[in-house]
């Protein structure tokens, strides 16, 4: 699992609904294929011991994006498939999807605003190259356009720079114009203020955008700091000519351009002399995804997506081998078992009905690159026809604050797009693992924010229903003890067979899982 990322474009968020006792859901349909238990126990402590040996060892180096220790990585997965029978997925090069990324330096340079100049990190931040003179702006009050209201309305924007704030507008009774009740919206979540804002520069025409949010601001600090000090470099997709460039401007900056900022919510065009000279070296990273499936008898044309991240984060500076046994090759190695599961149904002549799709993606701990590219850019499957994600990432050990607690699993996402995929979670359970499912993490005020976390989240903002399996960070978590002779096998292997039995209802249900929650 990736610490809390340093892209600036945020994500889309979703919203949050109570949880129900596994009491009160129903059984599962009777009409289902034979009861997969058979397929199940294929699922063994012995083999996914033998293969996270292998896949967390040392001779694996860490499984950093784009090094050697990933590429050894990937040759594993498809041995594997190929040795398992299982099909590469249409689209890629046996089995490799090729995601581009590249390693982008800290820009240095600085910008000139009505003829006061700043270095980047002083009173702005720009995490990307970005040249320009211009002598006008738009301000764009909050810069929000969605449903019911938009600062775009009546407001040309193309081919200019704009300028907009942090927060969203309201009523003259105190309530959020976008919700109506003393709610904010999702335009003034952290996680996903830049990203949506981006979206709708993006979509109107804008060159590029100055956002004011000084709390944001503080936390990508954090980001900016650490890569100067380091002289690291922040990887990404490789640049998309198309994607509006992003200033974060601090508020006395931004009197600078507009001194009627906090007085003003609606859009002006404003004079201004602005020069941009930011310059920064790039270098280019390959990187893939791994990608199997099995083609559906009935519904071949329906994709249910288990995916898994392949990478970690390698060595330490010291030298140290960052094994990543709990992340993620728990993940990875439960994935592969649960493939081999559903093709010793397939021999069996056992469906799936419709198709599933075997995910390993790259460049997780980057940012969730592998899976974003996979959904926004190069999806081999169409999403408009997936019908779930379930998505591992952590489920080989118990978390410290659960002591001599070890039957449960956490679950994150599932009640969040699709009502369906609740139910039948909870109902697999109960009938399969009798695990607790915990759903401690998928309250939206989680401060962990593990929600946006993992890869999962590229296919919720794409309204795809998901489900996060997780076991909670440990003392190990991102160091060199994360080692496999720590992985709780037999609870391993539990939560496997439960992925496995969700994954086989919601590939065989005679209905697909409806996204009943998803935004309109």
């Amino acid at each position: 699992m990736q610490k809390l990322p340093i892209l600036l474009a945020a994500l889309l968020m979703a919203c949050n609904s109570s949880q129900k006792s596994v009491g009160e859901h129903p059984a599962l349909p009777s009409n289902q294929p034979e009861d997969a238990t058979l397929f199940a126990a294929s699922i063994t402590q012995s083999e996914l011991k033998e293969h996270l040996y292998t896949y967390a060892s040392d001779e694996f180096q860490g499984r950093e994006t784009g090094t050697e220790g990933q590429k050894i990585a990937v040759n594993y997965l498809r041995e594997a498939y190929q040795e398992m029978g299982i099909a590469p997925a249409p689209g890629t090069d046996d089995y490799f999807q090729p995601v581009p990324l590249e390693l982008a330096r800290l820009p240095e340079g600085s910008i000139t605003l009505n003829g006061k100049s700043y270095s980047n990190g002083e009173a702005f931040m720009s995490f990307q190259a970005v040249e320009g003179q211009f002598r006008e702006l738009v301000y764009m009050g909050y810069g929000i356009d969605d449903e019911g209201y938009s600062d775009y309305t009546d407001t040309d924007v193309r081919g200019k720079w704009l300028l907009m704030k942090a927060g969203e507008p309201k009523n003259a009774d105190g309530t959020y114009t976008l919700s109506g009740t003393g709610d904010t919206s999702a335009w003034s979540n952290q996680s996903e203020a830049i990203g949506k804002r981006r979206e709708a520069v993006q979509a109107h025409g804008g060159a590029g955008f100055f956002f004011i949010d000084d709390l944001n601001y503080m936390r990508y600090q954090r980001y900016f700091n650490n890569m100067k000090r380091n002289n690291s470099g922040q990887m990404g997709l490789k640049s998309n000519t198309n994607e509006a460039p992003l200033i974060l401007l601090k508020s006395e900056a931004a009197q600078q351009l507009y001194p009627r900022l906090e007085a003003n919510d609606r859009a002006e065009v404003v004079a201004a002399e602005v020069a941009i000279d930011l310059k920064s070296q790039d270098d280019e990273i390959t990187s893939e995804n791994v990608v199997a499936f099995i083609p559906g008898t009935e519904f071949p044309n329906q994709y249910v997506v288990i995916s898994s991240h392949l990478d970690h984060i390698g060595v330490t500076p010291q030298g140290e081998i960052n094994n990543g046994a709990d992340d993620d090759g728990s993940g990875t190695v439960a994935l592969l078992e649960i493939a081999e599961a559903f093709k010793e149904a397939a021999k069996a002549g056992k469906g799936p009905r419709r198709t599933v799709v075997f995910l390993h993606v790259t460049g997780e701990e980057k940012g969730l690159l592998g899976s974003q590219y996979y959904t926004d850019y190069q999806p081999l499957f169409p999403l408009a026809s997936t019908v779930a994600d379930l998505n591992i990432d952590m489920i080989g050990r118990t978390d410290p604050d659960r002591p001599g607690d070890r039957n449960y699993i956490y679950l994150i996402g599932s009640d969040k797009l699709s009502t369906d995929l609740h139910e039948l979670s909870e109902a697999v359970n109960a009938k399969y693992t009798q695990l607790d499912l915990d759903y401690k993490y998928n309250d939206e005020n989680d401060p962990n924010r593990f929600y946006y976390r993992s890869d999962h989240y590229n296919f919720a903002k794409n309204n795809i229903p998901i489900i996060f399996y997780f076991n909670g960070t440990h003392a190990d978590y991102h160091r060199p003890g994360d080692t496999p002779d720590k992985i709780e096998y037999d609870l391993l292997e539990q939560r496997t067979r439960l992925i496995f039995h969700t994954a086989w209802e919601v590939a065989n249900r005679d209905s697909k899982i409806v996204a009943d929650k998803a935004a309109k």
